[in-house]
């Protein structure tokens, strides 16, 4: 009995040490995962709109991976490090499917703390995790708490499912439609979104999502999108495959325009308004392709299109005499549409009698 007893004591002894080895690496981890954590602070402050938001470093040289909304509608757009630095950044593109935007901060020769993607996609994959009820932790600039050198929030929880994503926010619905990771922890408040969802060992398993409200239960999702889900996305941003520069057409070429082809987009307020179609004129190219109100238009040809503006800047640099192809989002899927606009007909001369040669 008593060597029993002594077996138990020992074994519990040995827990004990073990929760608090683990309970150690444990801060530490958390204390490097803040570091590559960062607070985005930018348009907002209108009918109780935060203007603010979380975004994680993904390279030494300063892109910060972060959730498309409204708070990135501005050219004063600025993000603060770990430390309470602050810097400027710069919007270098965005993915509609995903809901991601990528900035960029002006580092020069610094080497900042980030997030590697494809090593923890790939270490994921070799040790076949995430999976529902592992234990995870959610950083964020939850509530707009952090301002300056303050740590950002952890929550800890556990993936509750792996599910796709089916919810929307007021009148639209959430255009990423693949699987993502269900949380227990309440990610879904305001600052959260573009915030780091880490495993214990400070890896990263996906970011954040904004705040919806699910299709089929009719509850607000605390989710977050899988690494693996946008990791190419990414790659294209960085390396500006989504950007690309066109030639101009010379001034005597008829371009395109939302005019010629029967399209008003919803106004243009902001500097990054999403080209929601807010009608189409009767008998127009736009109807008769099939196109619609709330249709969000993603791509002029293979450009992509983040907002208003670069709809029309795209329009312009394809003739008016050449069909045009506009792909949507409709109802969480891409759809294309073939447009082709009317041109002027030009009458030829008649060559004057004088001309005519007998």
């Amino acid at each position: 009995m008593q060597r029993i007893m002594f077996s138990l004591l020992v074994v519990v002894v040995c827990l004990a040490l073990s929760a608090k080895v683990n309970a150690t690496e444990l801060q530490q981890t958390i204390r490097t995962t803040q570091n590559k954590v960062v607070k985005i602070f930018g348009a907002g402050g209108l009918r109780q709109l935060e203007a603010y938001q979380s975004g994680i470093l993904i390279s030494p040289e300063g892109h910060v991976l972060t959730a498309l909304s409204y708070v990135l509608d501005t050219d004063d757009l600025a993000v603060i490090l770990h430390d309470g630095r602050k810097w400027q950044a710069e919007f270098l593109g965005s993915d509609p499917i995903t809901e991601l935007a990528l900035l960029k901060l002006p580092v020069e020769e610094e080497q900042l703390p980030h997030f590697n993607l494809r090593s923890d996609v790939a270490l994921q994959r070799n040790s076949s995790l995430p999976f529902p009820g592992q234990r995870i932790l959610a950083l964020s600039n939850l509530y707009g708490i952090a301002t300056g050198d303050e740590p950002v929030s952890v929550l800890q929880g556990v993936i509750t499912a792996i599910a796709p994503l089916k919810a929307r926010r007021g009148a639209y619905q959430a255009n990423y439609r693949g699987q993502v990771y269900v949380l227990d922890a309440y990610t879904n408040n305001p600052g959260a979104a573009g915030g780091a969802l880490v495993d214990w060992q400070g890896r990263l398993l996906g970011i954040l999502g904004k705040e919806l409200r699910s299709e089929v239960t009719g509850t607000w999702l605390n989710y977050a999108l899988p690494t693996a889900s946008f990791v190419e996305v990414v790659d294209d941003l960085r390396a500006g495959r989504l950007d690309r520069t066109r030639v101009e057409l010379p001034p005597s070429v008829e371009s395109h325009s939302t005019e010629t082809l029967g399209i008003v987009l919803i106004p243009d307020v902001l500097p990054r308004t999403p080209a929601y179609i807010d009608s189409v004129h009767r008998d127009s190219p736009a109807e008769r392709a099939g196109l619609r109100p709330d249709d969000l238009v993603v791509f002029i040809g293979s450009e992509p299109v983040d907002s208003y503006r670069a709809v029309v800047k795209q329009l312009q640099q394809v003739e008016r005499a050449e069909p045009i192809s506009i792909s949507v989002l409709r109802d969480g899927a891409l759809r294309e549409f073939v447009l082709t606009a009317k041109t002027p007909s030009v009458k030829k001369s008649t060559p004057a009698s004088d001309d005519v040669k007998p």
